[in-house]
């Protein structure tokens, strides 16, 4: 443990003698790095060099850091984005719901800096949704819409819940 600093000495002499006595003593010969460059030596000074070195080690990005209300911005930019790799409507309805959710409890109580956001038409989005999907479609008949794929004209697909309650021929031997 380190002696307390005896009054009416300064600071500076006192650390200094403390330095100097570990040195003599060998402290800081086998120190992990030894001999080896200060990373990022030849860098640009930043003054938040170290906040961009720890957050570069635990894998986070800058996007942590940001307060609520622009990160709500920047998820409302995302959303057609977002929305566009879903696969279902419920997932998209949970998607906005939920992106709804977080604006309506900013709204309530801000905090940070003021950006302009509100809730989105759910039903809107999902309307977008539907239009930018591309229909499935397995034959050329169903693709075209011609009258020969069976109930009048239309092309219904199965969802694979019916099919297995579909009658089917049962073969007589």
């Amino acid at each position: 443990m380190t002696e307390r600093k005896p009054p009416g000495v300064s600071y500076e002499f006192w650390l200094d003698k403390q330095i100097r006595e570990a040195t003599e003593r060998g402290d800081f010969d086998d120190l992990p790095g030894k001999g080896k460059p200060l990373p990022d030596a030849g860098q640009p000074y930043r003054e938040d060099w170290w906040l961009e070195s720890y957050l570069q080690r635990q894998g986070v990005g800058g996007e942590g850091l940001l307060p609520t209300s622009l990160l709500l911005r920047r998820d409302l930019e995302r959303l057609p984005e977002t929305v566009r790799r879903l696969g279902t409507e419920y997932q998209v309805r949970r998607t906005v719901t939920d992106l709804n959710t977080r604006i309506t409890d900013w709204l309530r109580m801000p905090h940070g800096p003021w950006v302009n956001v509100a809730p989105v038409d759910v039903d809107e989005v999902v309307e977008q949704w539907r239009s930018r999907r591309q229909p499935v479609t397995t034959t050329p008949e169903a693709a075209r819409g011609h009258a020969g794929s069976g109930r009048g004209g239309t092309d219904r697909r199965t969802t694979w819940w019916r099919s297995l309650f579909r009658r089917r021929p049962e073969a007589h031997p």
